[in-house]
């Protein structure tokens, strides 16, 4: 683990507290969920759920789990035997990882991509294989044929992120039967980061891998409450898939953390048969924000890729006459006040990425405004 060091988010966030700069690098709400929600949590704790919960999860969060992907996506998971609470998504990837994939295995991963992939596919001593997703028509989209050529007899995976983070991209159905279909010929496990799956906007839908046909017995499907409900800091995330997948990935779990979070728990069961109707209007409020930030950062003088989904704008920083994001964000506290995060860390090929600027919009309005107005320094506008 020696390459990897402190993540980028930390150290992003830290520039931000020693600046004081706005910070619209790392992906955390500054407003708090539904509110009821809070208070089963709160309630919880003076009812007493402080100890140990069960090691897959409490049984009212796994059965709300199953309702909830059967509800939204008509998909039939046991929450006895097919559904795991994990410590976040996090956690989700990496004992997904670990569990599924030997030393020498490959795990293919669009890039850029969330840096804790890299790190989890380390730690089982298999090896990425980045496939590199591009602007296209302005959205980043990656290449069947590159996809394909990526597979060798090594690949036990492909690690599919949509929403995905960092680029706002959301694959779309014949995107993801592409990526389906080689999974079927090539016999190659789907593991699906799915956090932002309620956080897409302009009417884009989402599409979870495991609808698709042959796709279910295959598929470690990956959520989190954390983006869903505004609560990241509860790390309250789940996996569902077959019960061979879920075995194998609470094997791996149960040394990890054992098991946590029981007030949370309960509260994320509530909130998910409760508190869609919160989600919904989180969602059109997101398109808002979105809108709000993409326009200040073209006023700025970026170049600006409108997201499907996510927390995320990236934006082209060459316009401004800067060519290196790792450059350009150490210096923006100085320069403007502000805090992004450089996409060239979650690259492979970190050329690819250089010129592009990651800036999160999950932030109250006058956040944003006050953000745009001390951007527009850059250009002296």
């Amino acid at each position: 683990m020696r390459a990897f060091g402190t993540t980028i988010f930390a150290e992003m966030s830290a520039l931000a507290v020693q600046t004081g700069s706005i910070n619209l690098g790392q992906g955390f709400p500054d407003t708090d969920g539904p509110a009821a929600m809070l208070d089963r949590a709160i309630h919880a704790i003076g009812a007493g759920a402080n100890q140990y919960p069960p090691g897959p999860g409490m049984p009212e969060l796994r059965r709300a789990v199953s309702d909830h992907r059967a509800e939204h996506y008509g998909l039939a998971y046991d929450p006895d035997r097919e559904v795991l609470v994990t410590v976040g998504a996090t956690e989700a990837v990496a004992a997904s990882v670990l569990a599924l994939c030997e030393p020498g295995d490959e795990v293919i991963a669009f890039e850029p991509y969330y840096d804790s992939y890299a790190a989890s596919i380390a730690l089982a001593q298999a090896r990425l294989v980045a496939v590199t997703l591009r602007p296209v028509a302005g959205r980043f989209t990656f290449d069947p044929a590159e996809l394909r050529a990526a597979v060798t007899p090594r690949t036990r995976a492909i690690l599919v992120n949509s929403p995905h983070n960092p680029t706002g991209t959301v694959f779309t159905r014949e995107e993801l039967t592409v990526i389906a279909e080689l999974c079927r010929e090539r016999d190659l496990v789907a593991i699906t980061d799915e956090v932002y799956e309620h956080l897409t906007f302009d009417g884009v839908e989402h599409v979870p891998m495991a609808t698709l046909p042959g796709m279910r017995e295959r598929t470690v499907m990956i959520s989190s409450a954390g983006k869903t409900f505004s609560v990241t800091g509860w790390k309250t995330g789940w996996v569902c898939a077959p019960a061979p997948l879920v075995r194998a990935v609470q094997t791996v779990k149960q040394f990890l953390t054992f098991t946590a979070s029981a007030p949370w728990q309960l509260a994320v069961a509530y909130g998910l048969r409760q508190e869609m109707g919160w989600v919904s209007a989180l969602r059109a409020g997101l398109q808002d924000k979105r809108d709000r930030l993409m326009e200040g950062l073209s006023a700025a003088g970026f170049e600006v890729l409108r997201p499907s989904g996510t927390y995320f704008v990236q934006t082209d920083i060459r316009p401004l006459g800067f060519a290196d994001g790792l450059e350009l964000t150490r210096r923006l506290p100085e320069l403007a006040g502000v805090v992004a995060i450089p996409t060239q860390v979650f690259y492979d090929h970190a050329e690819r990425g250089r010129h592009f600027v990651r800036f999160a919009f999950c932030k109250k309005d006058e956040v944003i405004d006050e953000a745009v107005t001390r951007l527009k320094r850059l250009s002296g506008s």
